[in-house]
């Protein structure tokens, strides 16, 4: 595994997500740098993957830090993908969140497999009312 160091709530320069995003295969709408710099702005729960100066993953959550946190954004460099950088960035959120807060989360279809095999489990009581644009 390559050096990879994590932070907590560093802010991110929106060029940085959008390249990661990019990266990593995760459908946001990265052609839209203000949406993205808004989805940052706004969150309060923010975990960075660095190798060197270089952003390579990150977990963006919103939570009350008491109750719940929904993880909204779960995202790893592909060159990266596969070294424990995504498991890593969720044992910083979970650890930084506490035991008293649920984490939640909905998944890509393509990573439903990978949410159980890092602690998750699958509910069917979820509901929700997509996005228009």
């Amino acid at each position: 595994m390559q050096d990879i160091h994590y932070q907590i709530n560093t802010p991110l320069s929106t060029s940085d997500v959008i390249r990661v995003f990019d990266a990593s295969g995760i459908t946001r709408p990265t052609h839209d740098a203000q949406r993205i710099a808004h989805m940052f702005a706004h969150a309060n729960l923010i975990v960075s993957a660095w190798h060197g100066e270089v952003l390579v993953g990150l977990a963006r959550g919103l939570t009350d830090h008491s109750y719940c946190c929904y993880l909204s954004d779960l995202a790893v460099d592909k060159a990266y993908q596969r070294q424990g950088i995504g498991d890593a960035l969720l044992t910083h959120a979970r650890q930084a969140l506490g035991v008293e807060v649920s984490l939640i989360l909905l998944s890509a279809p393509g990573a439903m497999g990978y949410y159980p095999k890092v602690g998750f489990t699958a509910v069917n009581n979820a509901f929700i009312i997509q996005r228009e644009r």
